[in-house]
C-alpha cells in the first residue's frame, strides 16, 4: 500500500461518483422507483464521502504501519462492496432480474467502512 495508490483510489472513486450520480439522475430516473433511486443515491453519497476521506488520509498519512494500511484497505474495499453492490441491486432489480447474491454483500461493505473509521480512531489515539 502506497500513498500514490490511496490517492489514485480516491480520485477514481470521486470521479466515478460524479459520473454515476449524473447517470442515476438522468438516465436511470425513468427506470427506477423512488426507493431504488434513493438507494442508488445512498451508494453514490457513501462513495463520494469515502473518496474524500481517502484523499485526506492519502495526503496526511505515510501508510508505513500495518494499521494505516489496513485502514485504507477497509475504506477501499468498503466502497467497492457497499456502493457497487447497491448499484448492482438497483439496476438488476429495475430490469426485473434482481441479483440476490449482492444483498448480503452490502452490509459487509458497510462493516468494512465502519472498521476503517474505527482504525482511524485508533490511529489518532
Amino acid at each position: 500500500m502506497t500513498t500514490q495508490f490511496v490517492l489514485l483510489a480516491a480520485t477514481f472513486f470521486g470521479a466515478l461518483a460524479i459520473i454515476l450520480g449524473a447517470f442515476g439522475a438522468h438516465a436511470l430516473k425513468k427506470l427506477f422507483t423512488p426507493e431504488q433511486m434513493q438507494s442508488f443515491e445512498t451508494g453514490v453519497k457513501y462513495q463520494m464521502y469515502h473518496a474524500i476521506v481517502l484523499l485526506v488520509i492519502g495526503f496526511q498519512l505515510p501508510f508505513s504501519t500495518t494499521l494505516e494500511q489496513a485502514m485504507a484497505w477497509c475504506f477501499i474495499l468498503g466502497v467497492i462492496l457497499f456502493s457497487f453492490s447497491i448499484y448492482g441491486l438497483c439496476i438488476s432489480s429495475a430490469k426485473g432480474n434482481k441479483i440476490k447474491i449482492l444483498g448480503p454483500i452490502t452490509p459487509l461493505g458497510g462493516l468494512c467502512l465502519v472498521t476503517g473509521w474505527v482504525l482511524l480512531l485508533v490511529n489518532f489515539i
